[in-house]
């Protein structure tokens, strides 16, 4: 027989719990202490399942049963109703703006050990590019208010920035359906609708003779001092400007005649040793004296506990009187990588050199092991390929 609210009401405890039916699954069940919780019994995937749908008086006979028809209907439905109801519970948890799940994105990115380069550059597309949608509901968010946003910023000649940008909401929207709050990424609508993105390598000096030219105007350059050692040793070293930028004097070993570049500023996040040739060691004896009180090995004229800017390098290019379509700081990498190549040196060995990553593991980690002492001479002989370019191509100098 169904229950009434008299019946309920007049339920007294006992010495051990009991049950009163009200049929269809549905129960009260009494403690011991005189508590009453309704709670209700179904079979989901051929197993018996008990749920509890809140306590009595806070929820009445009435919604008890209107409870227990939605679980009939989700069982017919084919959704486990104990397995719903958790999920929801996750979802009310969670703060459900763009803002913040890209927030948790990008801690999950820092807790991952990403590059800080890539952590950086992702809260910059997440907090300042898309603060138009920081603050609606990720799951309110369709893939139209996206394209304004990128659109704007593909307008301004920044189409490469569109597409990062595209890619890193989506990595949000991705996160939100895995977290439930959003059911889909809004992003996938938008392949094909952005402009493609206009390839442009980098400028580099890839004539020999031009590259002497450029040498010997470079070591004739009257700027500040540490900044020309500093550009000199990018190019001997073939490395990044960001790790020429950021060198640590605890990273030179002088008796290895080696410099480990550390893995969490390496693109792979690997350690990179970059063994020294004479002239780079020779560099380094000049800038050593220069900033003992600090650990950066090539400091900022404006602060010596500060690295040189992103713009130093190519600054001095551009001094020197060469334009971003003539060299490019980065572009000296593909400058030794060229000239070495035409001159018949070991690609492997060249591509050891520069720290790019091979795509086979076990590749990777033996000609990191085998190529350092051909590597050891091979920065030497770039070193003094270098010296006898400038020899052969001496600057042109002004008429009086």
């Amino acid at each position: 027989m169904p229950l009434s609210q008299l019946s309920i009401i007049n339920a007294k405890p006992k010495d051990k719990p009991y049950m009163l039916l009200d049929g269809e699954g549905l129960h009260l069940q009494v403690s011991t202490t005189g508590s009453r919780l309704w709670r209700i019994r179904f079979r989901f995937g051929g197993k018996a399942n008990m749920m509890s749908l809140g306590a009595f008086p806070a929820v009445s006979l009435k919604e008890a049963r209107e409870k227990r028809d939605q679980v009939r209907k989700q069982v017919a439905a084919g959704i486990n109703p104990s397995l719903r109801r958790k999920l929801d519970k996750i979802s009310a948890a969670s703060a459900d703006t763009f803002g913040a799940v890209a927030d948790e994105y990008l801690a999950n990115l820092k807790a991952n050990e990403a590059a800080e380069v890539t952590i950086t550059k992702n809260r910059w597309l997440l907090e300042e590019l898309a603060a138009p949608i920081r603050n609606r509901p990720v799951g309110e968010i369709v893939p139209a208010e996206l394209l304004d946003i990128l659109k704007k910023i593909e307008a301004s000649g920044r189409r490469d920035t569109a597409h990062r940008l595209r890619s890193a909401m989506g990595s949000v929207f991705r996160l939100a359906v895995a977290t439930l709050r959003a059911t889909n990424d809004p992003t996938y609508a938008l392949r094909g609708a952005l402009l493609k993105v206009k390839v442009k390598h980098r400028a580099a000096i890839i004539d020999e003779r031009d590259l002497g030219r450029f040498l010997t105007s470079l070591d004739e350059y009257d700027g500040w001092p540490i900044l020309q050692s500093a550009l000199q040793f990018l190019i001997l070293t073939m490395a990044r400007p960001g790790d020429v930028r950021h060198m640590r004097r605890i990273e030179v070993d002088f008796p290895k005649r080696l410099w480990r570049i550390p893995g969490e500023r390496m693109k792979m996040r690997r350690p990179h040793d970059v063994p020294l040739s004479r002239q780079a060691l020779a560099v380094l004896k000049i800038v050593w004296p220069l900033n003992e009180e600090n650990d950066l090995v090539f400091p900022s004229l404006r602060s010596h506990k500060k690295p040189l800017s992103e713009n130093a390098f190519n600054s001095v290019l551009r001094n020197m009187g060469y334009t971003k379509d003539q060299a490019t700081a980065h572009g000296f990498r593909s400058t030794a990588s060229t000239i070495l190549n035409e001159r018949g040196h070991d690609d492997d060995v060249i591509e050891a050199a520069l720290a790019h990553q091979d795509e086979d593991e076990m590749r990777r980690i033996y000609n990191r092991a085998l190529y350092l002492p051909e590597r050891k001479k091979l920065m030497q002989d770039w070193a003094d390929l270098l010296d006898t370019f400038r020899q052969r191509a001496p600057l042109r100098r002004k008429a009086a």
